[in-house]
């Protein structure tokens, strides 16, 4: 035990390091992104991003984790979804806040949403090590499905680990599909053979990510406090840092403050207990019963975590999917090129709906015709 404390301690260090050794590419990348345009849609509005709220409902997991839910009810005379639900999941390290301009887009269309914090995120309840898994994730959608969505047709979208979260539930429950389940929207995301070093690069200082994470990410784990403090002492780096992994354009300063504040508030416990999880997932099979319901796969062609190569192989293996390719986009292509984002969700809507033969065919249409559309 002593060995492995000290060889985390020298990590830390060659972490601080790094951190120094960046330092005057990191000042310059603090000073032009100082230098953008300070502005962002939904501040232009009023809307302060992460400010969107309703009355919190708790949903107790399988395992007794009490999940932070939030449901958005349409107004008197806003049913614009009918009695349709639209389940929102978010990825590793961040909120359901991530969702902002979805949400804000859907509660001004009338629809029922539903968002949460996954287990150990946000404002749930901290999982047993042992349980930081994707098929218990997928057991927890299952479990708010149940509470918070008893009965009515669903549309389930999960962006990176969230999509991960609804192929375990499809895997768990495939009778859902086609029945309670009508739509399916994948954000960024993967069913397996992921590159798992990228995935610590926004998260962890400077460039201590990818060197280390397949061997010493449960060793840093024992100095997790210490690595949330040098985060916290090297902020212009992890600014840097979640600006480049983050997103594939320059984007007003707000936003990336806004994704950074949600991945330094996850604790490097929270990270370490969920990494394992990534590298030996494998459900490539299990997405194909998706194809019996409107699915959308959409990704970012300058995704440095989840590259656009997985969105491509779940569109393969989804028949009748849609693949929309967002030309220059990163990660979080939901906040980067949230209206198209939007657009997006509102075609997947109208398909789960049944809105016609026009959205039967957009559902099914021809991959190259989605990404030039996107463009």
């Amino acid at each position: 035990m002593n060995l492995r404390r000290a060889l985390a301690t020298a990590l830390l260090g060659t972490a601080g390091v790094a951190a120094a050794g960046t330092a005057v590419g990191v000042s310059r990348h603090h000073r032009a992104l100082s230098h953008r345009v300070p502005g962002g849609d939904a501040l232009d509005e009023g809307v302060p991003l992460g400010s969107l709220r309703a009355e919190p409902v708790t949903v107790v997991a399988d395992d007794g984790v009490p999940l932070h839910v939030e449901v958005d009810e349409p107004g008197p005379g806003r049913s614009g979804g009918g009695d349709l639900t639209v389940v929102l999941c978010h990825g590793y390290a961040l909120t359901l806040d991530c969702w902002h301009f979805q949400r804000l887009h859907l509660r001004r269309a009338g629809v029922r949403t539903v968002l949460y914090d996954q287990r150990s995120h946000g404002r749930s309840g901290r999982s047993a090590r042992g349980n930081a898994t994707i098929d218990q994730l997928g057991r927890d959608l299952r479990r708010v499905l149940d509470e918070v969505v008893p009965e009515g047709p669903v549309v389930v979208v999960g962006h990176s680990m969230g999509g991960m979260t609804t192929i375990a539930l499809v895997e768990q429950h495939p009778e859902l599909v086609g029945d309670r389940v009508v739509g399916v929207g994948l954000l960024a995301t993967t069913a397996g053979g992921l590159d798992v070093g990228r995935l610590l690069l926004p998260v962890v200082p400077a460039k201590i990510g990818l060197p280390v994470a397949q061997h010493a990410v449960a060793t840093l784990a024992l100095q997790h406090r210490a690595v949330d403090r040098l985060r916290r002492v090297g902020r212009a780096v992890a600014m840097a840092a979640t600006d480049v992994f983050a997103f594939g354009d320059d984007v007003p300063p707000a936003y990336v403050e806004f994704v950074d504040s949600m991945l330094s508030a996850t604790p490097y416990e929270v990270v370490a207990e969920f990494f394992p999880a990534f590298g030996g997932l494998d459900k490539f099979d299990a997405v194909e019963v998706l194809g019996r319901v409107p699915t959308t796969v959409l990704c970012g062609t300058a995704d440095r975590l989840t590259s656009i190569g997985h969105s491509r192989q779940l569109h393969a293996r989804i028949a009748g999917s849609r693949l929309v390719e967002v030309e220059g986009a990163g990660h979080m292509v939901l906040i980067e090129r949230h209206e198209q984002v939007d657009a997006e969700l509102d075609r997947l809507l109208a398909a789960a709906r049944g809105a016609g033969q026009d959205a039967g065919q957009d559902a099914g249409q021809d991959p190259a015709a989605a990404k030039g559309a996107t463009r």
